[in-house]
């Protein structure tokens, strides 16, 4: 508390001249260049800052100017507000910092004591994307479901509501927007069963407003929401059976990150992700569209009432959410100016849609996509592959669940009239699970994810990593054509930001962050910041020097789950960096140590090392790794001391006493003789590593 407060008091002067914000600010926002007041810096969510001092002259002169330490080596997905010389972030576990954003001295924090139970129900890391801000607060979504406000200038907490129901699997790891008086939230947890929805709080009290469910509920109740109505009408007659609510916990849809408002039109905008099963034959008897999953849905943001919707993906199979971020532009279509959202979702298709009716104007491929041939423009509908439903054979989808593009934030820029999309390629195999059983609080999708045996040998692991790419891919949307790209080499790469200066700016998954010349995307710097960078970028001045300052920190749902073919590598804590001309600070050396192989020996036959295998996909491989190639963001089980006891092993697995950390006892889901099992599996594989001649 003391060095809170001598925080304080150091920074008194600075934050005392700060004054209260309004919601109308964000409107103005292009009035205020030396800061980043929302999500996207402006409600159109274009992440373009019209700063210059830093472009393709200067540039060489780029140097890291601040760094500030965070608490965690989890993934950092949070984009920072600047406000009058203020950095504000959220971090991994809902944690909040604001730090001078000139000097990155910290001024306060806030922790809202997220428990670490709740690590187990996010799919996706205990990642969060950022903070919104107005009327001299603070708002940010909590892990397990809250929405709080904080006083920007000292951090108090000023206000918290459940915005969930705790006793169900849901998380938030979303930002919030504010427009009109009100904070906007949603959630997550499809894939574990639930049914999702967006919520309006009033940003001086909490008190919820309205709410607005994107999937129908158990017919015989009225949810006494904004939705009620629409659900009925249009949304009801798209569903078949009642499994999806009364047995699988509630279809998902849930709308875990783009909520953009329009001030142009006074809409509100929000993305619905998938269907929970995943597998529209289990969820919905594989009949009906299945309203509002996978669509973008126009909402009056005053009342929640229905406007209008776009769904991209009619009957969605294949987790192809519309969760991607909504950017709004006014762009020329068809000989005139039109009033346009731009949206590139998971499923490999670059929308072109009219804000004022839903309307999709064009649409294109932006990455190889084999699930659909095209879009119909006359009806906005895909034509989908018969084979890509895999009804009966497995399908290998070009674009897999983790999605051409997920939610690393893109970047439009003015003067290019470019979009930079960060986009990726992660193949994805799709098989009927005809033996599914609904397990509550688990994931439950409807087709086998992490059973993909893993190639021991290098030319397969080779072939396997070859299939993973990445690009940063400069998009024409009005050609709906690619202009340039820069390839990354390996998939997973970091949000966009594009800057006045003729520059873009993006992190990658092997550690780098780069600039790139906005016209023609020549790399012209690059900078090595020891850990992955995937969040978004941002810009701002402080006494007319301008900064580029980014999270960085590995994490997130792919590279917790996605095999490392690197090699074993130490994962430094997450932190902010800060970047200006003739900066001159340093990042510390990085600390390369990594534990050796364990010496476990479990004997068992084959066929108990595979039912390991299976076991350990099945419950382990989302946060461990594929195959148990982890990429040391939690725990390498190869190089685990509990490995080597059969009791310490079951205090963790079955006791859960890591629980704190996020590793809960799974007696709900294996018995004693299932952890053993896999304990043999990872043991192998353990054994595997000491006798290879260089680790994988």
């Amino acid at each position: 508390m003391l060095k809170r407060l001598s925080a304080l008091l150091l920074a008194g002067t600075l934050l005392a001249a700060a004054p209260a914000i309004a919601n109308d600010r964000i409107r103005n926002a292009e009035a205020e260049p030396q800061n980043w007041l929302s999500h996207g810096r402006t409600y159109g969510e274009q992440r373009f800052s019209p700063l210059d001092q830093i472009n393709p002259a200067s540039i060489g002169r780029l140097r890291l100017a601040w760094y500030h330490d965070l608490d965690t080596n989890r993934g950092q997905e949070g984009t920072p507000l600047i406000v009058d010389g203020v950095l504000y972030t959220t971090t991994a576990w809902s944690k909040v910092v604001a730090v001078d954003a000139a000097t990155g001295k910290p001024l306060w924090s806030h922790d809202p004591q997220v428990p670490g139970r709740a690590a187990f129900n996010g799919c996706c890391d205990v990642v969060n994307r950022g903070p919104a801000f107005a009327d001299g607060k603070l708002f940010l979504g909590t892990l397990d479901g809250r929405l709080q406000a904080l006083d920007a200038r000292t951090g108090t907490l000023l206000w918290s509501v459940q915005t969930t129901d705790p006793n169900q699997p849901y998380t938030i790891t979303g930002a919030p927007r504010v427009a009109k008086g009100k904070v906007f939230i949603g959630n997550g947890g499809a894939e574990y069963g639930v049914r999702g929805y967006v919520s309006a709080y009033d940003s001086a009290t909490g008190k919820l407003v309205w709410r607005f469910y994107t999937v129908p509920g158990d017919p015989a109740r009225k949810d006494g929401a904004a939705s009620d109505a629409i659900l009925e009408t249009l949304g009801r007659p798209t569903w078949s059976g009642e499994d999806y609510w009364k047995k699988y916990g509630g279809g998902g849809g849930t709308v875990w990150d783009a909520i953009v408002y329009d001030p142009d039109l006074d809409q509100l905008y929000i993305g619905v992700g998938n269907g929970s099963p995943l597998n529209h034959v289990i969820r919905s008897e594989g009949k009906g569209d299945n309203l509002f999953l996978s669509s973008i849905v126009a909402l009056d943001p005053d009342t929640g009432a229905y406007r209008w919707h776009y769904q991209e993906v009619p009957g969605e199979s294949w987790d192809y959410t519309a969760s991607q971020q909504i950017m709004l532009a006014d762009l020329p279509v068809g000989g005139r100016q039109r009033k346009v959202i731009l949206h590139a979702p998971k499923n490999g298709f670059f929308y072109v849609i009219d804000r004022q009716t839903g309307k999709t104007l064009s649409a294109e491929k932006y990455a190889p996509t084999n699930w659909a041939t095209h879009i119909d423009l006359t009806t906005g509908r895909p034509a989908i592959v018969a084979e890509a439903r895999y009804l009966e054979k497995p399908f290998v989808a070009t674009v897999g669940s983790a999605g051409a593009h997920s939610w690393h934030p893109m970047a439009f820029s003015p003067q290019t009239g470019l979009v930079y999309i960060p986009v990726q390629l992660i193949p994805g195999y799709y098989h009927r699970d005809k033996a599914f059983t609904y397990r509550k609080g688990r994931w439950n999708l409807g087709y086998d994810l992490m059973r993909v045996p893993i190639p021991r040998d290098a030319d397969g692991r080779k072939a396997m990593q070859d299939s993973l790419q990445g690009w940063l891919s400069a998009w024409d949307p009005v050609t709906q054509k690619e202009v340039w790209r820069a390839d990354h080499g390996m998939a997973w790469n970091g949000g966009a930001l594009a800057t006045g200066g003729g520059l873009v700016f993006q992190g990658t998954f092997d550690g780098r962050f780069r600039a790139y010349d906005a016209g023609n995307g020549t790399e012209l710097w690059s900078f090595a910041a020891q850990t992955s960078v995937m969040a978004g970028p941002v810009s701002y001045s402080v006494n007319g020097r301008q900064f580029i300052a980014v999270l960085a920190g590995t994490g997130g749902a792919v590279p917790l789950a996605l095999p490392s073919f690197q090699g074993p590598q130490a994962r430094p804590n997450g932190r902010i960096l800060a970047f200006a001309l003739d900066g001159a600070a340093a990042l510390p050396p990085l600390d390369t140590i990594v534990a050796p192989p364990s010496n476990a020996s479990v004997p068992a036959p084959a066929e108990r090392i595979e039912q390991g295998r299976i076991l350990y996909a099945d419950n382990c491989g989302g946060c461990h790794g594929m195959g148990t190639l982890s990429g040391g963001i939690l725990p390498d089980l190869r190089r685990s001391l509990v490995l080597e006891s059969a009791e310490a092993w079951q205090q963790v697995v079955i006791e859960g006493a890591f629980q704190d950390r996020g590793m809960i006892s799974f007696r709900p889901f294996l018995t004693a003789q299932d952890a053993e099992t896999i304990r043999a599996y990872v043991a192998d594989e353990a054994a595997h590593l000491r006798r290879e001649a260089k680790e994988p």
